[in-house]
């Protein structure tokens, strides 16, 4: 018979994790706990925040999505509200700015779907939201600047004709 408290935390993963599309299973052994309240900082400013639990109670809480390969040796889940690029961007510039490459991705849980690490790294080096958004608005820009000019030539054009 599970214990209570076994059994609340279960709980309260579970109605942490109900609703998420986007997530992380990382490996955050050898960071010290400065480092990993820096880590949930960051994170939690790009919108995400870092659950960090047994093993076993993830798995339970993840319910028909199987992780239990990832899930080895100590995890953590680094769940992504708005920005999932921002968030991958975060643990991989914290992964980069130690010798120990620490957090490690182990898995990624992408829009309701199980993506490879690799796809997590792509995601990373993207940028963040706000970042492709001004990227977008730029190009949308230029696009609309470009138009607008050639409706000025052709009605220059159009003038000389007339005249």
């Amino acid at each position: 018979m599970p214990n209570q408290r076994n059994q609340n935390i279960l709980a309260s993963l579970k109605a942490s994790l109900e609703g998420v599309e986007t997530f992380f299973v990382v490996d955050y052994q050898g960071l010290s706990a400065g480092q990993l309240g820096a880590l949930r900082k960051q994170v939690v400013e790009k919108g995400g925040r870092i659950i960090v639990a047994k093993n076993s109670l993830i798995n339970l809480a993840l319910g028909e999505t199987d992780f239990s390969d990832a899930l080895k040796g100590p995890s953590a889940i680094v769940v992504a509200q708005d920005d999932a690029a921002g968030v991958a961007k975060a643990l991989s510039d914290a992964a980069k700015a130690n010798d120990k490459g620490i957090p490690t991705m182990k898995a990624g849980f992408l829009e309701g779907k199980r993506v490879d690490i690799s796809v997590v790294a792509r995601i990373a080096s993207l940028g963040t939201k706000d970042q492709l958004y001004s990227e977008l608005v730029g190009v949308l820009g230029a696009h609309q600047s470009n138009f607008v000019g050639l409706l000025e030539a052709y009605k220059a054009q159009l003038e000389e004709a007339a005249a």
